[in-house]
């Protein structure tokens, strides 16, 4: 990248994050355009400021604005695909980001005065999850029996409540380290009409694995899965040869996991060298936090090491991301 479409991508970057948070992309799917004063005036937002954003937007090629209309471009209308990504990075990840010098120097640590907005992180994963993983996943359940799910990292149990609803007679549970978020998939459960069906349960899942504590019903679970957690089970690297078989350990029933996590891309020269969105961000992003990240060759190994028998590696949605469907025996 030269230094001028580095900076206009920076740039970018958080004005493509401001105009989803005000909610632009989502009216322009649905109405395909906006009047500029009457979107002012009915969010209650700056004009001036407004139309700053947009004319940016527009000079980078995603809105085309005439007099007080906006509409979207090509660009712009395929730009809804990713903005997961840019949730997850612009708003999750912003301070980690500028403070990668403090942190380099010893002066900062993750996780003690320098920490990511959960929220954010939360939101942007579940944007690329819909837009990009949701209809993967759902094929690959499709064929699989289960009466009893579990989601590892469930969030706010949006996930687990939709498969279980589509599995009529099924039951689930969706395990998540964040009370606000199972506070939140509480109202989720109740959404889907689920309650007593799906259960949200506070909990670290690092504490299943290594200190016994056991979550009621996981001894039944039939499939257990996790997205974009598994990096993080990984991390201490004194027990990570043990994660995998502690998890057919906590989970002696299930005949099926369905664990998704990026991996790092790899180093080429050749066709597949251009650089995808969100690989570097998610690589830099580990690396600030002094998370390792993994090849996919060296999940693969894992799993083999783990006992499990890996029956597909599946492509799943966002740049070198793969759902590994595996079975116990």
């Amino acid at each position: 990248m030269n230094p001028d479409t580095a900076f206009n991508g920076y740039i970018c970057a958080h004005v493509l994050h401001a105009l989803e948070r005000l909610g632009v992309f989502r009216q322009l799917h649905e109405e395909q355009v906006i009047d500029i004063p009457v979107f002012c005036r009915e969010n209650k937002l700056d004009p001036d400021v407004f139309r700053a954003l947009v004319r940016a937007a527009e000079g980078f090629g995603y809105l085309d604005a005439h007099a007080d209309h906006v509409r979207a471009t090509a660009v712009g209308t395929d730009a809804g695909r990713t903005l997961g990504f840019f949730t997850w990075g612009v708003g999750g990840y912003h301070d980690v980001f500028a403070n990668a010098a403090p942190l380099a120097r010893g002066e900062r640590r993750f996780g003690l005065d320098l920490h990511r907005d959960e929220r954010m992180v939360a939101l942007g994963s579940a944007q690329a999850d819909t837009a990009l993983m949701r209809h993967i996943l759902d094929e690959e359940i499709a064929g699989i029996d289960f009466h009893t799910l579990v989601d590892l990292g469930a969030g706010v149990s949006e996930r687990i409540s939709r498969l279980v609803k589509d599995r009529p007679g099924s039951h689930g549970i969706g395990i998540d380290i964040s009370r606000p978020a199972t506070l939140l998939a509480h109202e989720t459960v109740e959404r889907y009409g689920l309650r007593g069906t799906v259960e949200p349960v506070c909990a670290d899942v690092l504490d299943i694995l290594f200190k016994g504590h056991e979550i009621e019903g996981g001894d039944q679970a039939d499939v257990v899965m996790s997205f974009m957690f598994l990096h993080d089970l990984l991390a201490a690297p004194e027990r990570r040869a043990e994660v995998i078989p502690r998890l057919r350990k906590s989970f002696p029933r299930a005949h099926t996991f369905l664990l998704a996590d990026t991996t790092i891309r790899p180093r080429s020269s050749g066709a597949d060298s251009r650089l995808p969105v969100f690989s570097s961000g998610f690589e830099l992003a580990h690396a600030l936090m002094g998370v390792p990240v993994y090849t996919r060759e060296e999940y693969e190994h894992l799993f083999e090491q783990g006992g499990m028998h890996l029956r597909r590696t599946v492509p799943f949605g966002a740049p070198h991301t793969y759902l590994f469907v595996l079975e116990t025996s």
